[in-house]
């Protein structure tokens, strides 16, 4: 038997903004709330940064990041409303692109004694697929919720769930998972 949680990476304002699906945050909220009616542990990943973003002048991707943005008070660094932390559930705050990068993640994940990754995120081509990779590395079973994925590249998202992360990966739908929970 083994013991999932839902990861919930990098759905904050500032990224939910970019998807182009309207129906993304309700369908992942119906799967937030399928995984804490069937005793699954929701776990969000966020990125975040100090001040003046320290972690971030040896890195091309983030040092490029306004001032002040991913920073606490910073309103698009939270959590899209739709699929809120409630208390007590776990937010990992990481400072590059997998969920695993700068954070506590895996301590998190083996003090439950998770060892099944139901992944979640925004985008696919960066936070779903690092963290699927490092996962893998580290032994954890994993399902990729598609259509619980989004990406500005439709076409890197089709190829990356249809061919690649079947390879190390189940991929199915955020439906067909909470009919499994049944």
């Amino acid at each position: 038997m083994t013991h999932p949680a839902l990861l919930v990476m990098d759905v904050q304002q500032a990224i939910t903004e970019r998807v182009p699906d309207p129906d993304y945050t309700p369908r992942l909220a119906r799967a937030v709330a399928a995984a804490r009616s069937a005793g699954i542990p929701v776990v969000y990943v966020v990125v975040g940064f100090r001040p003046g973003h320290p972690e971030t002048k040896s890195s091309p991707m983030f040092s490029a990041l306004p001032e002040g943005a991913f920073t606490d008070g910073d309103p698009g660094a939270a959590i899209h409303p739709d699929v809120a932390p409630r208390p007590g559930e776990s937010v990992v705050t990481k400072k590059r692109v997998s969920a695993f990068a700068g954070s506590d993640l895996d301590l998190v994940l083996r003090g439950g004694a998770i060892d099944h990754l139901v992944l979640t995120g925004l985008a696919t081509s960066g936070v779903v697929l690092s963290t699927l990779r490092q996962a893998a590395d580290l032994d954890y079973r994993l399902t990729v919720l598609a259509d619980g994925c989004g990406d500005t590249d439709a076409e890197v998202h089709r190829v990356l769930t249809k061919k690649v992360f079947p390879r190390q990966a189940e991929v199915t739908t955020v439906d067909a998972w909470i009919a499994e929970l049944g």
